[in-house]
């Protein structure tokens, strides 16, 4: 018996009450297995990050045997950051993508972490803030719903592994566009559904018996990385998510499956 409920992997109809037409509708969204008012998931998304910010990177690495440094890495390779280009991390939390971005775009270029959560940016300061080779990213605490820039502003928009925790997802992608120059570069990095049945029930067994145990270990909290899986449960599969980009705006929507499909890189360019 799992630790933990699994809560198995949903299938399209229940995929697509996750989304934002169903949640208007309903007047109900999930965060995990747990069921919310719609103007309440955002609150109970907020309280999740302040509970896991303080060791977020560590069980990151450790929950990912550190290959999510690689994820990330091939992900922003694909978004094609280049010198002076301006940057918007949505959902950047504490940092890693932003940081990667940095490095190409050079002094030049200006990086801005987006994030609700100000735990999530405290966490991830002590990464960037000393370092002067990094003076060019910048915070800004706001709504990744209601971004906070004007239309074209920025050349890159990227969001990783924070997107499945918004209320309206739809919406969070229109925002991200909006703000994007004509021409300008998407990236979603996200996770995904294994593709091979074998390897898709042992990361089943790992998600829901070893990760909420080494959250209550390590981290307090067995609920907190019990959850994170079941809300991968419930996101879009790859084909389905390309298509959503395209509806919002973006052209040669592409994508690349990492670690047998446990992560997902989406990119694409905002239409002229």
């Amino acid at each position: 018996m799992a630790l933990w409920n699994n809560p198995r992997w949903f299938d399209n109809k229940k995929r697509q009450e996750q989304l934002d037409d169903h949640i208007r509708a309903t007047g109900k969204a999930r965060f995990g297995l747990r069921e919310f008012e719609e103007d309440q998931k955002a609150d109970a998304v907020r309280v999740h990050f302040d509970r896991v910010a303080p060791k977020y990177d560590f069980m990151n690495s450790l929950l990912s045997f550190g290959i999510q440094h690689a994820w990330k890495r091939a992900a922003v390779r694909m978004l094609g950051v280049g010198p002076g280009d301006r940057v918007l991390d949505v959902c950047g939390g504490t940092g890693d993508l932003a940081i990667l971005a940095a490095r190409r775009t050079g002094p030049a270029g200006q990086v801005t972490i987006y994030d609700i959560n100000y735990a999530m940016i405290r966490a991830g300061r002590h990464k960037i803030d000393p370092f002067p080779s990094r003076s060019h990213i910048s915070y800004v605490q706001g709504d990744a719903e209601r971004i906070s820039f004007p239309d074209n502003t920025f050349d890159c928009a990227m969001v990783g592994f924070g997107i499945r925790n918004l209320t309206h997802l739809r919406q969070g992608f229109s925002e991200m566009v909006r703000t994007l120059k004509p021409g300008g570069r998407f990236l979603c990095l996200e996770f995904s559904q294994p593709t091979n049945p074998l390897f898709r029930s042992l990361y089943d067994f790992y998600s829901f018996n070893i990760m909420p145990a080494l959250g209550q270990l390590l981290a307090g909290s067995a609920e907190s990385y019990a959850c994170l899986p079941e809300t991968i449960r419930m996101f879009p599969l790859p084909d389905e998510l390309a298509a959503m980009l395209a509806d919002v705006g973006l052209r040669n929507v592409r994508w690349k499956a990492m670690t047998n499909g446990i992560s997902v890189a989406h990119v694409g360019t905002k239409s002229e």
